[in-house]
């Protein structure tokens, strides 16, 4: 098995930052929070005769879940619910390596295009149905049935095609192409096995009514209020993210919907809850020095916050009215001044941590608005009377489309830059909407836009970046590049890591200096937490794991 599986599996000795506190240099992150993190995730479950049994987490959410069907979600935060409840066939590990969770063990074909998956034996979903070769392949087929309507995971089972079932416990996934990113692909939540029983008997609502294997058991859900989850006493297959591989010290969960900031953290220094997610950058600062509050924090992996060109709308298709942009905007100033150094800049359209990050990209934009004029005046955008350029009449603006709330202060990036492309004279028009899967997703009403992606692979990149069929839903850059196509396509494939390292290389300089993007953050998962809460760890993406989460004194 660790033959085959090495030859398609990332090998790249990448630890993913978890820490307890914050550290303001970036150089030394990676370091200082991995040894606090061990420090703390380790004292309290070495023996479980030193961890106080039961008791209730009461864990505040910034946002409120879109559905607890994973196959069906596209949210970062139904992730951290989602995750309590399913488990999935594998695990990845901080170093990137991938080890087994349901499944024992598997073989990948020689080329590539097959994996046959050994299950564990001893395990139930939580309604009682076994989990076998069958559930498994219900699973993957249902993300592939276009009646499920399945968001996130769809792409995540890219390029799977059918699965056969060879035994009771082993099951044979066949692929249309070899896929580097496939195996760890599948570790990942939003692929998390779904009892096939309770997701047929309640079709649509199976996300409000959730089943799978995992250390926790749906209880309830009161909209925009609470999601509830309770201890499973069956459970005993964790991964090796986790140090308590059976059922879970706590009796239970209750996710609290508290989207405002400064009640969500106030809740924490009161006690109204354990534990809140999301710390806003002045809140992190201050609760440094409250000797009640504890801070955890891992930073995300994947695509950094990044806000992307619409290449369909003039004149973004040309790439000098691109880089004008590029060197008007000052990321460095808008990351210091909204983030109060708690956050890293990005440069890349990875993120440090991703396999195939290629630091170089660090300091090579500069801003620079006497450049940033010339490029655009080449192109015949001249300022005119009111300070605003035009071209054959027309005034040169730029629709940036924003989310709300306003997570994470990106509708203040939008004023920041509103206000340093005035300077360059164009006319920033900022639209915060509720709707951005009809504004942007549906109708391309956008001249910018920002997003991220939580991901464990470099191959996140082919969504965002290759060209896609006219009939599919178009990319956010609609980007059409046969070069960039090619290498994209490569770099799913290559089995030398070397060499998809520098795939990835060229890939990320053709978006930084074509001006595809601009990168501006990279998120830091920050929780607030009671000084009696134990044992909180997140796995390789950064969600938290509740597994070994105890209640102290």
């Amino acid at each position: 098995m660790n033959r085959n599986r090495s030859r398609f599996q990332s090998s790249a000795a990448v630890l993913l930052v978890l820490a307890l506190v914050l550290s303001a240099c970036a150089s030394n992150k990676g370091e200082n929070n991995k040894s606090q993190q061990a420090q703390q995730s380790d004292t309290p479950t070495t023996a479980a005769t030193e961890v106080k049994q039961g008791g209730e987490l009461t864990y505040a959410l910034a946002t409120s879940p879109d559905t607890l069907d994973p196959h069906r979600s596209g949210l970062a935060v139904a992730v951290r619910v989602i995750r309590t409840i399913y488990d999935s066939l594998v695990v990845q590990l901080p170093d990137n390596s991938i080890k087994p969770w349901l499944a024992t063990s598997w073989e990948i074909s020689e080329d590539g295009l097959s994996y046959t998956f050994k299950l564990r034996q001893d395990v139930k979903f939580q309604d009682g149905t076994p989990f076998n070769a069958e559930a498994v392949k219900y699973n993957f087929d249902r993300i592939l049935d276009p009646a499920t309507k399945a968001a996130n995971a769809a792409a995540l089972l890219v390029p799977y095609q059918s699965s056969e079932v060879i035994d009771e416990y082993t099951v044979k996934l066949n692929l249309a192409t070899p896929s580097r990113a496939f195996l760890g692909n599948l570790s990942q939540a939003l692929l998390g096995i779904v009892s096939p029983t309770a997701a047929k008997k309640d079709g649509d609502q199976f996300g409000l009514n959730p089943v799978g294997t995992g250390p926790f058991k749906f209880v309830k859900w009161e909209e925009n209020a609470e999601i509830q989850v309770t201890r499973n006493p069956d459970y005993k297959w964790a991964s090796e993210l986790v140090t308590n591989t059976g059922a879970p010290y706590l009796d239970g969960i209750t996710f609290k919907i508290v989207p405002e900031e400064a009640t969500r953290i106030g809740s924490v220094q009161s006690g109204q809850v354990l534990a809140a997610e999301t710390v806003p950058p002045q809140n992190i600062v201050a609760l440094k020095g409250d000797s009640k509050v504890q801070l955890f924090e891992a930073n995300t992996v994947g695509l950094p916050y990044t806000l992307f060109f619409n290449q369909d709308h003039e004149p973004w298709n040309d790439v000098k009215a691109r880089q004008a942009v590029q060197l008007a905007v000052d990321v460095d100033s808008i990351v210091k001044t909204l983030y109060l150094g708690t956050y890293d800049r990005a440069w890349s359209p990875l993120t440090p941590g991703t396999f195939g990050y290629d630091p170089t990209l660090e300091n090579s934009v500069k801003p620079d608005l006497e450049k940033a004029g010339a490029l655009l005046d080449e192109i015949g955008w001249v300022k005119g009377a009111d300070g605003i350029r035009e071209k054959d009449g027309k005034k040169l603006s730029l629709h940036y489309v924003d989310g709300t709330p306003n997570r994470e202060k990106r509708n203040d990036i939008a004023v920041i830059i509103q206000q340093q492309l005035k300077a360059l004279g164009v006319a920033v028009e900022v639209e915060i909407t509720k709707d951005i899967r009809t504004i942007v997703y549906t109708n391309g009403s956008y001249d910018l836009y920002g997003n991220s992606q939580v991901n464990s692979d470099p191959n996140a990149l082919y969504s965002f970046y290759h060209s896609t069929d006219p009939k599919a839903l178009p990319s956010l850059t609609r980007l059409s590049d046969p070069s960039i196509d090619k290498l994209l396509e490569q770099g799913r494939i290559e089995t030398d890591d070397t060499k998809r390292a520098d795939i990835y290389k060229q890939i990320q300089h053709y978006i930084i200096d074509q001006a595809v993007i601009l990168p501006i953050y990279v998120f830091p998962y920050t929780v607030a937490a009671d000084k009696s809460v134990k044992g909180l760890v997140f796995d390789s993406l950064g969600y938290p794991l509740f597994n070994a989460v105890s209640i102290g004194s």
